[in-house]
C-alpha cells in the first residue's frame, strides 16, 4: 500500500463497533497503511486536530439501534470545516444506501457497504489516498505560487516614499486575494514635484495582477518630469490597447503636485473621483481626464488643475474602500469616507491613513471583498 517515494499514509477509522475494528485493523495491517481507529466522534475530531490524515472512514451513526445518520452528518460537516482536502469514506449498512449517497452530495468521496468486499475496500482507500494526495500538492502548489507571485506584486509597489518638501504621504494596499489589480505608485521629479498614480484592474487574482504589473511597466516609462498627466494616460491607453483581454478594462488616475507652486496637475481616466480636503472643511473631486484605459484606442483626455496649500489633505483611493459592505450588506460609501476625512482633517498622512482604514475595517469587520487601496497626501507649510 505504500506509496512510492512517500511517507506511509495514516488513516483514521471512526466506528463504534470494536470488532468491527479489530477486522479492518487485521486486514490493513500488511498493507503498509498507519492506522488509528476511534469509537465516537468527538474522538474523531479530537485525532484530526492532532492529524495529519490521509484518509477518514467513518461510520454514520455511533448511538446504539441508531439509522438516522445524524451524528455522521454532523462529524462530516465539522471535518468538512477543519479540513477540507482531507479524503472521507463513509461505511454504511446495506439499508442505508441512501444515507451514503446524501453524505457524498456534502462532500464524502465514496462510500463501502457493511459487510464489505475486502478488494473492493483496499481499492477504495488506495484510490482515494492516491487522489487526496495528488489534490493536496495542487493546493500546495498554488499557494506558492500565489506567495511567490504576492512577494513580486509587493516588490512592484513603491516600499519607501520619496521626501518632498512640503508634503507628506502614506498608503495602504491590501489585496483580496493575496494579489490583485490595484497599483499605485509615487515618482519624484524634485525636492518639490512629484508624480502621484492609482489604479484598478478589472478582476482579482493573478490575472488582474499580471495586467497591473504591465500598467505600471508603462506608467513608468512615460511619466517623466515634462509629461503632462493628460498626454501620459493617452500614451499609456494606446499601449495598452489591444493588449487586454475582452472585458477588462483599468480605471486610473495621474497627478503631479508642485508643492512650491501649491499646484495639483491631473487627469482622470474613469477612477473614483479623488478628495481633495480643504483646512476650510470644503472639498473639492478630481473629475478631469476621459475614460478608462485598454478600450478605446483613440482615447483623449482632458487635464485638470487646482490649488493645494497648507492644511489639505488629498486622498486616493479605489473602490474596495467605497464599495466595502457590511454585514447588512450596506456600502461604506463615499458619503462615509469624506466624513471621515474632514473629522480627521488635521492628522498626519500616516494617522489620517490609519483612521480612515480603521473606519472601513470597523465598518466591515475587517472582511475585505475587494483589493483596496489608500493614497494620502497631507501638504504643509
Amino acid at each position: 500500500m505504500n506509496l512510492s517515494g512517500s511517507t506511509p499514509p495514516r488513516v483514521l477509522i471512526a466506528d463504534d463497533q470494536a470488532d468491527l475494528l479489530d477486522a479492518l485493523r487485521l486486514l490493513l495491517k500488511g498493507e503498509g497503511l498507519q492506522m488509528e481507529a476511534v469509537m465516537s466522534p468527538e474522538a474523531a475530531l479530537t485525532a484530526l486536530e492532532a492529524g495529519p490524515y490521509d484518509l477518514l472512514l467513518m461510520d454514520l451513526n455511533y448511538t446504539c439501534d441508531t439509522t438516522s445518520g445524524t451524528e455522521g452528518m454532523d462529524l462530516l460537516s465539522r471535518v468538512q470545516a477543519l479540513d477540507s482536502s482531507l479524503p472521507v469514506v463513509v461505511m454504511t449498512g446495506w439499508g442505508s444506501v441512501d444515507l451514503a449517497v446524501e453524505s457524498m452530495r456534502r462532500g464524502v468521496r465514496d462510500f463501502v457497504q457493511k459487510p464489505w468486499d475486502n478488494v473492493q475496500l483496499l481499492a477504495t482507500l488506495r484510490a482515494e489516498i492516491a487522489a487526496g494526495r495528488e489534490r493536496r500538492q495542487r493546493v500546495e502548489d498554488d499557494r506558492r505560487e500565489l506567495d511567490e507571485a504576492r512577494r513580486i506584486q509587493r516588490k512592484l509597489l513603491p516600499t519607501a516614499f520619496p521626501q518632498i518638501d512640503g508634503c507628506e504621504i502614506a498608503s495602504q494596499w491590501r489585496p483580496a486575494a493575496g494579489v490583485g489589480g490595484d497599483c499605485f505608485d509615487l515618482i519624484a521629479f524634485g525636492p518639490s514635484r512629484v508624480g502621484l498614480c492609482i489604479a484598478d484592474v478589472v478582476g482579482k487574482g493573478i490575472p488582474a495582477a499580471l495586467l497591473m504589473s504591465n500598467l505600471q511597466a508603462a506608467v513608468r516609462a512615460f511619466a517623466t518630469e515634462a509629461a503632462q498627466p493628460a498626454e501620459l494616460c493617452h500614451q499609456v491607453n494606446r499601449i495598452l490597447c489591444g493588449r487586454i483581454a475582452e472585458g477588462r478594462f483599468i480605471s486610473f488616475f495621474y497627478g503631479r503636485l508642485d508643492t512650491s507652486l501649491g499646484v495639483l496637475s491631473y487627469a482622470n481616466a474613469g477612477h473614483y473621483l479623488p478628495i481633495l480636503a480643504h483646512d476650510d472643511g470644503s472639498v473639492a473631486r478630481l473629475a478631469a481626464g476621459g475614460p478608462v484605459l485598454g478600450v478605446f484606442g483613440d482615447a483623449t483626455y482632458e487635464q485638470g488643475q487646482v490649488q493645494v496649500a497648507s492644511g489639505d489633505r488629498l486622498v486616493l483611493y479605489t473602490d474596495g474602500v467605497t464599495e466595502a459592505r457590511n454585514s447588512d450588506d450596506e456600502e461604506f460609501g463615499e458619503e462615509r469616507l469624506i466624513a471621515a476625512i474632514l473629522e480627521n482633517r488635521a492628522c498626519s498622512a500616516p494617522a489620517l491613513e490609519a483612521r480612515l482604514s480603521a473606519s472601513v475595517a470597523a465598518f466591515t469587520d475587517d472582511v475585505l471583498q475587494d483589493d483596496a487601496t489608500l493614497i494620502v497626501v497631507a501638504v504643509e507649510s
